[in-house]
């Protein structure tokens, strides 16, 4: 078993609803499943994943869909908390591109 280390947290405004936010979730964990090896399913609004192998292993976490937000918890094992930095950046990006601004950030 992998130790973790480095946790994420970030909460977003939503103003897509949810059915439109759970669709830009679903297109980015299949992204996610091709590039990085990522296993994931849908548990009511959550869409829980895990990294098996691959660079990202050991890394799970969890994205959370509602009305008004959208919640990113991420565990990253130990090997790769030097990379949260990075890591946290690239999912701000993405959270960028796929919720508009709703201005209330």
């Amino acid at each position: 078993m992998l130790q973790v280390m480095g946790n994420i947290r970030i909460r977003r405004p939503n103003a897509l609803g949810k059915a439109m936010a759970r669709q830009k979730t679903e297109s980015m964990a299949l992204s996610m499943e091709a590039k990085l090896g990522i296993r994931w399913h849908w548990q009511g609004d959550q869409l829980n994943f895990d990294t098996p192998r691959g660079a990202a292993r050991g890394t799970c976490g969890t994205i959370s869909v509602d009305e008004t937000s959208v919640g990113v918890e991420i565990d990253l094992p130990l090997v790769l908390g030097g990379f949260r930095g990075a890591v946290e950046g690239k999912i701000h990006d993405e959270l960028d591109r796929l919720l508009p601004s709703s201005g209330t950030h």
